[in-house]
């Protein structure tokens, strides 16, 4: 026996006519602001670290651990991340978010010494793995498909705005040494952000998979009033009717498995390419090629942060118009430029002004490509049922290497040099072009049940009047 994937007459247009509702806006807004608030600790730790070293006397190995305890937090927080939305469903996983980023980022400010500034860090580490799965969910699934792309960019515009407001803020309060207040800021906003989610609905696909249709019919009316709820309903109902129990393994067997595959390796690359070596250590190496005082290290480093929100900001302009994949290609060849650029920078000298040409370069063409993008893959390369737990396998590999960026770059940069360790990066912008050359879908205009028919397929649309097929054995049910 055989399931035929779910097709809709409309699948692959991209010339739908919905806008953006009010409803959509203000569940974006929250949803972004937890973008923001894990922007604003990825680049306070890069200001805050230049102070609170010399207060508690942290060795290098010490200030490697600081740094990536939150990181080793995030893995787990988003291994659980998809079992967690599931079971108490998005809306629900968002006011948890927002209690836990209020809670931890208040205490790191009340850090009497390193070994509970860990603690603490590795437990808001938590709090961001769970959020950065959770959030571009609820984003994509109340967003019409014509501005999905887009509305899934501003959690990347809000996470580098956050890294912005950071380095302003080290910036600001350079002069008073204050690492406490720098890293305990961010609990204003992720009140705000518990605020507005009191007061919005959950997404409708969520409704569904907890047998609340009436519900899901109620928000589908609000979110896209272009469509017919009713019909939409159906849709999303047909398509949880297939025989995922929304578990990790199921992304990497049967028709899954090549999408699993994908989501994993696209994440561990997002990392390993190098953009937190830049984020967490770029004040570290800016000092390192000559500039030397703590303010201006920190005053170049925000000034790049403000040409990456631009990067973004074109990025969501252009996603629903071209697609992902000409972005996310576009982005990575960049990337391996500036960090040849950087090879460059450190073989002659080194190089200030060559050193910061290639970080802003490369940090724009992260956050044009793969920053803006890993969030609308994360969110519209499985179905339902398997969304979350997809964006799990994604966030949790993009973790790991996350992880051993955090703890080798410093210690290969003293051993290898700028130049060979930036040499790997380019290398490794190579294996990423090809990676997602080979495998990465196009999602522009699709409706989000329409992806199972792509992973039917074998890794490709159907075309008009064809139709994939599941085979027997668990990829779907008659």
């Amino acid at each position: 026996m055989s399931e035929r994937a779910p097709r809709r007459s409309d699948t692959g247009a991209a010339s739908g006519h919905s806008h953006a509702t009010r409803e959509n806006l203000l569940i974006v807004l929250a949803a972004s602001m937890i973008g923001l608030i894990y922007g604003y600790d990825l680049g306070s730790i890069a200001t805050a670290i230049l102070f609170l070293t010399n207060d508690f006397q942290l060795t290098a190995f010490q200030i490697s651990v600081v740094t990536t305890a939150v990181v080793v937090g995030q893995l787990i927080g988003a291994f659980v991340a998809g079992r967690i939305t599931n079971r108490f469903g998005r809306k629900n996983s968002m006011i948890f978010v927002a209690l836990g980023y209020a809670a931890f980022t208040g205490l790191q400010g009340l850090a009497p010494n390193e070994w509970f500034l860990t603690g603490v860090r590795f437990l808001l580490g938590f709090i961001i793995g769970v959020s950065i799965v959770t959030a571009p969910a609820y984003i994509a699934e109340s967003a019409p498909k014509s501005v999905r792309g887009s509305m899934l960019v501003t959690f990347q515009i809000a996470t580098v705005s956050g890294i912005c407001i950071a380095y302003f803020v080290g910036l600001a309060l350079s002069g008073t040494e204050s690492w406490r207040l720098i890293l305990s800021l961010a609990a204003i906003p992720a009140l705000i952000v518990l605020f507005l989610v009191l007061r919005l609905p959950d997404t409708a696909r969520g409704l569904m998979m907890m047998g609340r249709r009436a519900e899901a019919v109620e928000v589908l009316r609000r979110v896209d009033p272009d469509v017919d709820p009713e019909e939409e309903a159906d849709i999303i109902e047909r398509d949880l009717s297939y025989d995922e129990q929304g578990s990790l393994s199921e992304l990497f067997r049967g028709r899954f498995r090549r999408a699993g595959t994908f989501v994993v390796g696209l994440g561990f690359l997002v990392q390993i390419t190098g953009i937190n070596a830049i984020v967490y250590y770029s004040p570290t190496i800016v000092q390192q090629v000559g500039v030397k005082s703590s303010s201006g290290a920190i005053l170049v480093t925000a000034i790049i942060q403000l040409f990456a929100v631009a990067a973004v900001v074109v990025s969501f302009f252009l996603v629903d118009r071209l697609g992902r994949r000409p972005i996310l290609l576009g982005g990575i060849t960049a990337m391996g430029i500036a960090s040849a650029v950087l090879v460059v920078a450190f073989a002659t000298g080194p190089s200030p002004v060559l050193a910061i040409i290639g970080i802003l370069v490369f940090t724009m063409a992260f956050n044009f490509g793969y920053g803006s993008l890993v969030w609308a893959y994360a969110s519209e390369s499985f179905p339902a049922r398997l969304r979350t737990q997809g964006g799990s396998a994604m966030l949790t590999s993009d973790l790991a290497a996350n992880i051993v960026i955090g703890i080798v770059f410093l210690s290969a940069l003293g051993a290898l040099g700028g130049s060979w360790t930036f040499a790997i990066f380019v290398v490794l912008s190579v294996v990423a072009f090809v990676f997602v050359y080979v495998l990465a879908p196009e999602t522009k205009g699709r409706q989000l049940e329409d992806i199972r028919g792509y992973w039917y397929n074998g890794g490709r649309w159907p075309e008009e009047g064809e139709e994939a097929t599941a085979s027997a054995t668990g990829s779907g049910r008659a």
